[in-house]
């Protein structure tokens, strides 16, 4: 007699999407330095909200750093008032009735090549014409550009958004396909058509994504408010938790850093559940950065869960003198959600899979569409069948918006054939954070095949790190990265002493404050060093800077004359070619 087959666990993914942008702002014009935030919306905040919406079964976890949620209302209050202060929407606003100034000319000429030649310039052979064009007029030195007409820059900005429209938006605007058919001498009437496209899409992400949690299909979780590296603001040796020799800043602490963490952190709990109408279960630290102390911190704060890397797991485990295996169950380490009672009562921790993750980050963009959601696929089956009475759960957390740029269309047919299969799976089940967590917490019998969901593991340590290898590597210890560090403790005394001073008066103080939040995003200490591309450090380092010059004024002292010169040798050597153009980073060397 044949012996019945054991019952198949299946898994449980809990798949993560991160949105986030820096502050871009002028914090006394307004006027914003980068136009990705806009970018970012009209191809990918839209596209993968369209994506849930076709697949109403899908669930997914969507988190959004509240600085990029101020800067998406921000500009949808702009186009509502006519008065744009982006320079790039400007151009494309822009009348025809004089000439186009030096300074715009140079800026469509810095920013309208900014894109991943091999998918969003090349394919469209009208963009291509304008590419090549001015490369052969480049050759013969910066001044031959002059002989481009007015006429090849409009054509230029118009191709620029263009290209960076969502595949959705191409497929359902009239306006984008009919400006793709024309190709060429784009009037200010179509210019101004597609202005009205870029706002009608920014206008719509946090609606879309508000009506998407309202109907239970996606979890809205949050990052501190400007997106700070909170373990390093509350103690910089917390880097040697994963790497012990690794250089630290001169200065010997940020200054004020656990007041100015639960100061971001509250404020992203305060205006996530004005503008979603409940506050956040989950949180996602900026990075994926965590340590002990600030776990503590979100415990304190009533979050639900909160996740991390298979990296900082790993380093964890080793802390804790836990191998972390379960051959019992068969299940990976990083496949069961935990928790540190000793650190942070209450809190479940998820910790993603890297190579998982990566696989969609860095992998998959070369395949086929169809081939790469199948063999994602094929990996979930493969951890499903080697468990044994408990369902894994498997989290595959990354960004969620600069991916998309290296992958044929978009992403559109791997998001497509992906989530159409993860819906429809007999043994594969897609879950948010917060249903998770309440499984765990309401655990009741076995089904009928004597499967239970898999049990959460307890983490005696929690070690420093982050979702790149698991260390803080990235942000600390380098040269040029410890002295954005001792460049922002300086101010940050600065400010210290002039508000115990009392001498600035409650507007000032505003101000003052909302550039210092400014200036603690990770963002700025990501960028510095040698690996990333030279064109990028430059930007980066040179708008920090300027954002840290800004403060000084605005507390009413003089500028450093240190912060007139770049500090980072990336930008001054060229950089280096990091993949994804630097804005990614893998989980696993």
């Amino acid at each position: 007699m044949n012996t019945p087959a054991a019952p198949v666990p299946g898994v449980d993914l809990l798949l993560m999407w991160h949105m986030h942008q820096p502050d871009y702002r002028d914090q006394n014009s307004g006027e914003y330095a980068m136009p990705w935030v806009y970018l970012h919306a009209l191809k990918d905040y839209s596209d993968m909200a369209w994506h849930l919406e076709q697949h109403p079964d899908m669930r997914a976890v969507v988190n959004f750093v509240p600085v990029l949620l101020d800067q998406l209302e921000d500009y949808t209050a702009q186009f509502a008032a006519g008065t744009l202060r982006d320079p790039l929407l400007r151009l494309l606003a822009r009348s025809e009735d004089s000439a186009l100034t030096q300074e715009e000319r140079r800026h469509a000429f810095e920013q309208c090549f900014r894109a991943n030649h091999h998918r969003l310039i090349a394919p469209f052979a009208p963009y291509k014409r304008l590419f090549d064009l001015f490369h052969a007029m480049e050759a013969q030195g910066r001044d031959s550009l002059m002989y481009l007409s007015d006429r090849y820059l409009y054509d230029l900005v118009t191709w620029y958004h263009l290209s960076w429209t969502g595949e959705s938006v191409r497929r359902e605007s009239e306006v984008v396909s009919r400006l793709m058919v024309k190709g060429t001498e784009f009037d200010e009437a179509d210019r101004r058509a597609l202005l009205q496209v870029v706002a009608e899409q920014v206008g719509r992400v946090i609606p879309r994504y508000r009506a998407l949690a309202e109907r239970g299909q996606v979890e809205l979780t949050t990052t501190p408010h400007c997106h700070p590296l909170s373990p390093l603001m509350l103690d910089f040796a917390c880097a040697h938790d994963a790497l012990p020799d690794a250089p630290l800043p001169q200065s010997p602490r940020y200054p004020g850093g656990e007041e100015r963490v639960l100061a971001h952190l509250d404020s992203a709990l305060r205006t996530h559940a004005a503008r979603f109408g409940a506050p956040p279960a989950g949180l996602w630290p900026a990075e994926g950065a965590l340590s002990s102390r600030f776990a503590g911190m979100l415990a304190s704060r009533g979050l639900t869960w909160t996740a991390s890397s298979q990296g900082v797991l790993g380093n964890s485990l080793h802390a804790s003198g836990i191998s972390g295996a379960d051959p019992e169950h068969g299940i990976a380490v990083a496949h069961r959600p935990y928790r540190a009672s000793t650190v942070a009562p209450g809190l479940l921790f998820y910790f993603r899979d890297d190579r998982l993750s990566d696989l969609i980050g860095f992998v998959y963009s070369k395949w086929h569409g169809r081939d790469a959601a199948n063999n994602f696929v094929h990996e979930l089956e493969g951890i499903g069948r080697a468990a044994v009475g408990q369902r894994p759960l498997v989290s595959v957390i990354l960004d969620g918006e600069n991916a998309w740029e290296y992958y044929p269309y978009n992403g559109y047919f791997f998001l497509g054939d992906l989530y159409r299969s993860l819906s429809s799976h007999p043994t594969i089940r897609t879950v948010t954070g917060s249903e998770a967590a309440l499984e765990r917490a309401t655990a009741g019998p076995p089904d009928d095949d004597g499967i239970i969901a898999v049990t959460a593991g307890e983490l005696p340590a929690l070690a420093a790190g982050s979702w790149v290898y698991g260390n803080l590597a990235t942000w600390i210890g380098a040269r040029d990265k410890n002295r954005a560090w001792d460049l922002l403790c300086h101010a940050k005394s600065c400010y210290d002493r002039v508000l115990a001073s009392g001498t600035l008066g409650d507007g000032a103080r505003a101000q003052a404050l909302a550039q210092l939040a400014d200036c603690e995003a990770s963002d700025w200490f990501w960028w510095p060093g040698e690996d990333n591309p030279g064109e990028s450090v430059s930007a980066f380092e040179a708008l920090f800077r300027r954002k840290l010059g800004n403060l000084y004024r605005l507390l009413g002292q003089p500028e450093p004359a240190e912060l007139a010169t770049a500090f980072s040798a990336g930008a001054a050597a060229g950089g280096g070619n990091a993949e994804i153009g630097g804005t990614m980073r893998r989980g696993t060397v």
